[in-house]
Formats: C-alpha cells, structure tokens, sequence
C-alpha cells in the first residue's frame, strides 16, 4: 500500500486451486485489501513447471506497469525468481542410449580415465568437475556425445542469456530472517495452526474429488504427510512430529538457496519502516 504495489505470488504450490490451508494461502480479506496475482489458478492435476511460470508472471507484471503499478513478488521457490530474472535456457535433451552407453564406459573404464576424455572434448568442463563427481562428469560426457558441443559452451550461452535479461529489469531483493530458535518455534506453531484450520478435511476433499495421492502437489510439504496419516502409514504424533521437521529441514534448505544471493539484503520481520526506506531510496521512489 505504502510503495503502490500489487502482489505478484512466487510460490510454486499457491497457483494450485483447492490446496489453501497446507499452502498458508493469503486470507480473502488480505487478498481485497490488496490485489494477489498468480493465486488459485491451476488445477492440482494441471502440469506447471518454472517455464509457464515465467511467461505468466512476465504478463502480469507488464499489465502492472502498464497501470503504473509496481509488482512485488512474494515467496520462496527460488527457481521461480531466477527463472523470472535471468531468463530460462534449455539444455539439451540427452537419450536413454547415451545415457546407458557412458554410464556402461564409466564402469568399464573408471572415473579417471573418463575424466581424461572429457579433458580432451571440454577442457574448461574437465578444469571444474572432479575425476570422482561421477554425476557432472557423466553429464559432460553425454551431452558431448548427444550434441557434440562441450557443456561449457552450452553454460557460457546462459551466461549470455542471464547477462542480457537482468538488464532489462531494476530488482531490489530483500529477504527476511529470524533467528534460528524462533524461526523453528514458529515453524512448529504453524503445524498446530494447519491442523486447526481444517488440513485434513482440506486433504480427504482432494482426494474425493478425485486428485491421486500420488500427483507432486499432494506429495508436497504438509500434504504427503497427511495422505500418509489417512493411509495408516503414519499414526497422529508421528504426522506432526514429521510435518514440523521436514518444514524446518526446508526452511534450512530455502535460507541456503537465497544466502548464496549476495543481491539480497535481510532484515527482520519487524523492520517495516526500514524495508520502506530502503525500496523508495533503492528505487528513487
């Protein structure tokens, strides 16, 4: 509200319709007050991947613009905002006959005899892949004899591509953090509060309506822990116990992901007016 801003959801499971709870969706008196894109669009059984995500987040923050709007993505699927900042570029597709035959020459010929090839055929691949990694070294290999271009020309195009898409935006990235202790407290505290507000009924309607178990948005986070519980796989405190640990092991694995970002800058939550200063000054605004 303060910075003219609509909300722009970077999360890889709040596009899913129906999936509200376990997704810790905006409230729909929060999403009134302020307007929410990219929220309860897509069918749980519905393909979706970083690709599409792109080009819907690329349309919605150009019809921002156009009403002089700023769009502030939120969320934490890290993939997601690299995608969206420094474009996506595909690698090359590799066969399952290429795949078995370096696979068949590694264990013929041993990690350091591969690896000697690959010096050979990419000399920079070969510079930044250990002889004993086998699975960036098998890598290198098959797309060399899929493509018969190194892998290191395919990364320098990427490099170019990332180079040319970050300048055609002006991001400022601001990450926010507790400590360790009251972070995994709420984490926990969160669990209950799913519970509470109705996870497992959310979870039998899914699986009512006709969704398999098995699709990736119902073996997410809070959700394959509730199917395992209906299916008497996991008894109640075993549930919970497991639901708060992976959330915390995930909260671990998305502070990694965005640490290694050296474009944020962290604040805590209760900072506002500091976050407020520092986008208006950062952006001119």
């Amino acid at each position: 509200e303060d910075l003219n801003c609509e909300i722009v959801s970077m999360d890889s499971m709040q596009v899913y319709k129906y999936m509200d709870i376990g997704t810790a969706k905006p409230l729909l008196e929060e999403r009134q007050r302020v307007a929410h894109h990219l929220i309860d669009y897509v069918e749980p059984d519905e393909p979706y991947n970083v690709a599409r995500y792109v080009s819907d987040a690329e349309k919605v923050i150009e019809a921002l613009s156009a009403r002089k709007l700023m769009p502030m993505l939120v969320g934490g699927t890290g993939l997601y905002m690299k995608g969206l900042i420094e474009g996506i570029f595909e690698m090359p597709e590799v066969s399952s006959r290429i795949r078995e035959k370096v696979r068949h020459a590694l264990f013929q010929e041993g990690n350091e005899r591969m690896h000697q090839k690959l010096q050979e055929i990419d000399r920079e691949s070969a510079a930044r892949i250990h002889p004993n990694d086998s699975q960036r070294l098998s890598r290198a290999l098959e797309i060399f004899e899929e493509t018969g271009v190194p892998w290191s020309t395919y990364l320098a195009r990427h490099k170019e591509i990332s180079a040319s898409r970050k300048s055609s935006f002006n991001v400022v990235k601001i990450g926010l953090n507790l400590d360790r202790d009251t972070l995994y407290g709420r984490i926990n505290k969160r669990v209950d509060i799913m519970v509470e507000m109705g996870l497992v009924a959310e979870v039998e309607k899914l699986l009512s309506m006709g969704f398999s178990a098995k699709l990736n948005p119902l073996q997410s986070l809070g959700y394959k822990h509730i199917v395992n519980f209906l299916v008497k796989k996991w008894n109640w405190d075993e549930t919970l116990e497991y639901m708060a640990r992976d959330t915390r092991h995930y909260a671990k694995r998305q502070l990694t992901w965005f640490g290694r970002d050296n474009e944020i800058t962290w604040f805590q939550p209760h900072e506002i007016s500091q976050v407020r200063s520092f986008v208006q000054e950062t952006l001119k605004i």
